[in-house]
């Protein structure tokens, strides 16, 4: 028997045993007895659900999950103990969602404790481009303790196939970037994470796109905080990719120097999308809070007001896919 032949059977012996005990998945660049990369965890698991773990290291390699219920831990202490990068930019793949690193789109998907990250824009000799780090369209996807990595469209929430809206929940999560670093239509509710823009002349932490006023979907920012290089210039909350983007802010600290007007235009010389964009905040505090100056059509909720965008109101009826110990 060659040594490959006994590698497989080895693996087909260790995925029988993690079915019967339902253990997870082990991916290790190190140990004899698990996968070495991650897409081929996911190759591995049959139609359904499965539980992945995943040993510190760095895995450069690009994810694809397509099955429901993939659920993809990292082993290590914290986030950046295990880091899947990759450093496609949408210049020279034929688009920006070819670009990620990690696109995930089978519902109930989770990602826990480890850190996506494209490096494309590391490279000085690559010319400026879009380069997602996690492009994510399934419904009910858990996002917990990760770090998303990138520059110009770092995370990309969105709507999923065929238009089907996305319900997606991020925790504790750590995001970087700066050019609309987090952008799409998904239903996307995130509670204390960190935003970061890093250096660069123009930072926009958001580009949400939804279409028209008849579409469910919105981001909300609950006791998130905002932070940014002292090198990042004209930082925006966000600016409307289409006619009828929604992005709130809810008790937000924000920690960077925020433009007193807070929101600005897709194109302010050819677009007029402000008009129609629902942008609102409640309680922000920080340097980067000007309520009296912000943009006039954005809103300054009250407290009535700011109850209709709660994970219960923005999930209504059917919270029970997010954790217990994440939704109070």
């Amino acid at each position: 028997m060659s040594r490959l032949q006994i590698s497989v059977t080895a693996l087909a012996g260790y995925l029988q045993l993690c079915a019967a005990h339902a253990e997870p998945i082990l991916v290790s660049q190190f140990e004899s007895n698990a996968f070495h990369t991650i897409q081929a965890a996911i190759d591995a698991l049959p139609i359904g659900s499965g539980d992945i773990l995943v040993a510190p290291g760095i895995y450069r390699e690009k994810v694809k999950v397509t099955k429901a219920g993939i659920h993809i831990r990292g082993a290590g202490k914290r986030p950046d103990d295990t880091v899947v990068v990759y450093g496609d930019g949408a210049i020279n793949v034929g688009g920006t969602l070819r670009s990620a690193t990690l696109t995930a789109s089978g519902d109930d998907f989770r990602l826990d404790n480890l850190t996506i990250q494209n490096d494309y824009s590391q490279n000085p000799a690559h010319l400026p481009s879009q380069a997602v780090a996690l492009a994510i369209t399934g419904d009910k996807d858990v996002i917990t303790r990760v770090r998303l990595l990138g520059a110009q469209d770092t995370l990309f929430a969105n709507k999923g196939p065929n238009g089907r809206m996305a319900r997606q929940y991020f925790a504790d999560c750590y995001i970087q970037g700066h050019v609309d670093f987090i952008f799409g239509n998904a239903k996307a509710y995130f509670h204390g994470c960190e935003l970061h823009g890093i250096a660069n002349q123009s930072v926009v932490y958001t580009a949400q796109s939804r279409a028209s006023q008849d579409e469910d979907s919105a981001y909300v920012f609950d006791h998130c905080i905002l932070t940014a290089d002292p090198a990042a210039g004209a930082i925006a909350l966000g600016r409307p990719w289409r006619s009828y983007a929604t992005v709130v802010f809810l008790s937000t600290k924000m920690d960077a120097p925020v433009i007193a007007s807070g929101w600005r235009e897709w194109d302010p010389r050819n677009s007029e999308s402000l008009k129609t964009a629902y942008y609102a905040e409640f309680n922000s505090t920080g340097i980067g809070a000007n309520p009296k100056a912000r943009e006039p059509y954005s809103h300054q909720l009250t407290q009535m007001e700011a109850k209709q965008w709660s994970l219960n109101a923005f999930f209504p009826g059917d919270t029970n896919w997010v954790p217990k110990q994440l939704s109070k």
